[in-house]
């Protein structure tokens, strides 16, 4: 098995972290290779006939190659009988998939502005403006996750499902920026609920892996 894809990516680091969760480790299990960015290769004619978008992650098994971060969690979680992270019933799955697709969609979308603009782009090059209103913005949506936490351990089925391994790496990208730019951004609420169980899920070997 095989990886494509650098280790800062948040989308990569999905698939690293749910690697980890079904037991399978990198350099015994599973082959990373960097690219994206720096290093390149997605702009390659052998990359885009496995992943045409020319994104990262893009996981190759044997003959299936699977691109989207989320569509790979699917398919690890799948083949590797792990119905503990992902139900194989209609109505729990629903339930962890509305999370992830919440994530992606709504969560990461809204925030990656203040992450690119406060990390990918030169200061002078900086629009303060939508960096502001993107990370209040996504402070806004995890307070929806804050309030979920308030009576529970875990975001569904009162156990580690993708829907927390997700929506955590996005959480600890909006502290992050908090904590590192501070002084530019508004200050925002204390979401309590969400920070504690952020903690709780850091301490996941898991985690560990996808930071690196």
């Amino acid at each position: 098995m095989q990886l494509y894809g650098r280790r800062s990516s948040i989308n990569v680091q999905k698939v690293l972290w749910c690697l980890c969760e079904v037991g399978l480790a990198e350099g015994a299990d599973f082959q990373r290779i960097d690219a994206g960015l720096q290093f390149g290769v997605v702009d390659t004619p052998a990359y885009r006939e496995l992943n045409p978008n020319g994104l990262v992650p893009t996981l190759v098994d044997g003959e299936q190659v699977v691109w989207e971060s989320n569509a790979i969690l699917r398919y690890l979680a799948a083949t590797r009988g792990a119905d503990h992270l992902l139900p194989l019933d209609a109505a729990g799955r629903s339930e962890v998939e509305r999370w992830m697709d919440w994530q992606l969609g709504t969560l990461w979308a809204t925030l990656r502005v203040a992450f690119l603009g406060l990390t990918r782009t030169v200061e002078p090059q900086r629009d303060y403006g939508a960096i502001r209103a993107s990370f209040a913005e996504s402070a806004r949506l995890l307070r929806i996750a804050d309030e979920r936490l308030r009576t529970r351990d875990y975001l569904v089925l009162n156990r580690f499902t993708l829907a927390d391994l997700v929506v955590t790496l996005a959480a600890h990208r909006w502290y992050g920026l908090n904590d590192r730019f501070h002084a530019l951004l508004a200050t925002h609420p204390e979401m309590s609920s969400l920070a504690s169980w952020l903690d709780v899920q850091r301490v996941r070997p898991g985690f560990a892996v996808a930071q690196g």
